[in-house]
């Protein structure tokens, strides 16, 4: 009930009592957890638990109010240093589905140093065994993976062996809606990012479709030729050029390589953070992500800087595993049938993005 409310006596007179009751009941369990983490100091603000007017539109680099903020901002910092649990943000629901997400109290920056590896892996392993204690069918997506980092996640299995949760780090699904984000009679596009495990299987299944896949760099190109092998059909090829109009990128991307880029080029993004937009000339479209159905409940506030009622497919893969009832785990260096999951998610009534085709006037 609004503060404003209380004061000046127009609060509903059952409020109290619906309180007490709320506080009464058995909390809900939830039967799917999206880990994440916190991206920037601001990105606080933009949690259900921030505020709702800025929550309400997809996340902007900081603008001059928020530097206003600044020691609200700093105490904040200093409670995720001081508490350092995991949280909840927000729980949804999609049909009998609770779908809950936890935020790791970490920052990018810290996922950069590796004085922070160990810390914030004890962090992801804890929220796995607080989601196994919760139930036998939990599916646990992980937002916080990475070959460095937990070999994609694959360490926590290692380690815990007899886990009954299913980890799923949604890469086959990231795939897919890359796939299915290159514009048709498309022959060629070029490769460019850090080679992650979704990087891997996009060069594997282009390949595979008979499309050519330009690798700008020779180190990358070298680590993609031994892995793929002679299962690239020779569509595999080290070039020089930058007048592909297909460019799909993730970490890694400078703004040199994309001011060479072709006018018209359009930017389709494999990782979890977008590139910076430099050129106004040119097409970039969202990080992996899908529309969700109206039937997804208690959505209030934008993922990150995706518009309403669109989310990652990191979150968005263990509902789908959940719907599904697949006992496979999607974690380490293993990947889901990617037609499977694709048609599994179409088939729940989550829709896949626009891709831009007009630039902005």
């Amino acid at each position: 009930m609004p503060f404003y409310d209380y004061i000046y006596g127009t609060m509903d007179k059952s409020s109290d009592s619906l309180y007490e009751k709320s506080l009464r009941r058995k909390e809900e369990s939830p039967y799917v957890v999206h880990l994440t983490h916190l991206t920037t100091p601001e990105s606080i603000y933009h949690l259900r638990l921030g505020f709702a007017s800025f929550a309400s539109k997809p996340y902007t680099p900081s603008t001059w109010h928020m530097w206003l903020l600044w020691p609200v901002t700093l105490c904040s910092m200093m409670l995720t240093w001081i508490y350092c649990s995991t949280f909840v943000v927000e729980s949804n629901r999609f049909h009998n589905i609770i779908q809950q997400t936890w935020a790791i109290p970490k920052y990018n920056i810290q996922y950069r140093l590796k004085s922070q590896k160990q810390s914030i892996n004890n962090l992801i392993e804890e929220a796995i065994l607080e989601a196994e204690e919760k139930g036998e069918n939990h599916d646990d997506e992980i937002n916080e993976q990475g070959e460095e980092m937990n070999m994609y996640g694959g360490v926590y299995m290692q380690k815990h062996p007899q886990l009954k949760v299913k980890l799923v780090d949604g890469s086959s699904l990231a795939v897919a809606v890359v796939l299915n984000s290159i514009p048709k009679r498309t022959t060629q596009v070029v490769l460019r990012g850090k080679l992650t495990k979704v990087a891997c299987a996009l060069a594997f299944a282009l390949c595979q479709k008979r499309i050519q896949v330009s690798v700008l760099r020779e180190d990358e190109y070298e680590k993609l030729d031994k892995l793929l092998g002679t299962k690239s059909e020779g569509k595999l090829v080290l070039s020089k050029s930058y007048t592909c109009k297909t460019w799909l990128v993730g970490d890694g991307l400078s703004e040199v390589e994309q001011r060479k880029a072709s006018k018209g080029t359009l930017f389709i993004p494999f990782s979890q953070f977008p590139p910076k937009k430099l050129r106004t000339d040119c097409f970039y479209h969202t990080t992996p992500a899908m529309q969700i159905p109206l039937a997804f409940e208690n959505v209030d506030s934008c993922e990150n800087w995706l518009p309403r009622r669109v989310m990652s497919i990191w979150r968005i893969a263990g509902l789908v595993h959940a719907l599904e009832g697949w006992e496979e785990r999607e974690c380490g260096y293993t990947t889901s049938n990617i037609e499977k999951v694709w048609e599994a998610t179409l088939k729940h009534g989550f829709q896949p993005l626009k891709v831009p085709t007009h630039l902005k006037s």
